[in-house]
């Protein structure tokens, strides 16, 4: 609770910032002496050439990112649950979850060093076969997949975990009845284990919607380049931008504002959704 009041309430004073005009030089006295503003931040972000390229760039990688990593975590979940040598079980779960604990800067470079066009291990396998180098960071026909691939290897395991502790709480008695009635180990897992798991995935699935605009901003900071902000260029490197690099600090602050509230949205949004179709909601 302490971490939260300090890092993510208190500094919800900040978005004052939003409706000032507010150079970094003029110190935290002018966020109360400067005048209102108003929407103008907002309206000129709404207006901007960037707007739409940056929005539609936010929203396909963090949906393709939940369209592939969401069911695969379910699918994993669900096929260890059907391991039943606890020695192998372990190992591919500790294998499977390992990579959420890497830190986005070491994904980053690994990436750079198996993707690289010199002496990178795919382009290597890729001239091995007789095709030519890709560049595969430096393509906008290849980036979003190398953000999504990645995400989906960092994401896999950790989220099994949450489905396979679900699992625990199914009674055992249900797949003793299943059997008794020949289902296999299909129908166990659809008519049973999935059913069974519901209630968490429905909160997993709203929680992953509220967050469809963070798309991943260390990562793609780390691996973007001006030859591809055309897929690559999201609202948080966007705001790193215009805030730290171009000091538009009222402006960064606007636009970080109007993401934030947007996915207040979204997640209010698919809550209402879950409820109404008698599903469990965060609340």
């Amino acid at each position: 609770m302490l971490y939260f009041v300090v890092f993510d309430y208190i500094p919800m004073f900040g978005v004052l910032i939003a409706f000032k005009d507010i150079s970094p030089f003029e110190g935290v006295g002018a966020i109360f002496t400067n005048e209102w503003v108003g929407f103008k931040h907002f309206v000129r972000f709404w207006n901007s050439y960037y707007f739409w390229n940056v929005m539609r760039n936010t929203l396909l990688i963090s949906f393709y990112k939940l369209f592939f990593s969401f069911p695969a975590s379910v699918l994993l979940a669900l096929l260890l649950n059907e391991v039943r040598r606890v020695a192998f079980k372990r190992i591919v779960q500790t294998i499977s979850y390992l990579p959420h604990f890497i830190s986005t800067v070491v994904v980053a470079g690994l990436a750079m060093m198996v993707l690289s066009t010199d002496g990178g291990l795919i382009n290597a396998i890729i001239v091995r076969f007789g095709g030519e180098p890709i560049h595969f960071l430096g393509d906008p026909a290849y980036f979003r997949g190398v953000l999504v691939i990645s995400h989906v290897w960092q994401s896999i395991g950790w989220g099994s975990i949450l489905y396979l502790a679900a699992m625990t709480g199914i009674d055992p008695g249900l797949y003793e009845a299943a059997r008794m009635d020949g289902a296999g180990r299909v129908r166990q897992a659809w008519h049973i284990t999935l059913p069974g798991i519901t209630p968490v995935l429905v909160i997993m699935l709203i929680l992953s919607i509220g967050g469809l605009l963070n798309a991943g901003f260390e990562k793609v900071l780390l691996l973007y380049s001006p030859a591809v902000y055309e897929v690559a260029d999201i609202i948080d490197t966007y705001v790193y931008r215009e805030g730290l690099t171009q000091l538009n600090y009222s402006f960064a602050t606007a636009v970080g504002l109007f993401k934030n509230v947007l996915a207040m949205l979204l997640i209010l949004g698919a809550n209402y959704i879950a409820k109404k179709m008698n599903q469990t909601g965060i609340w």
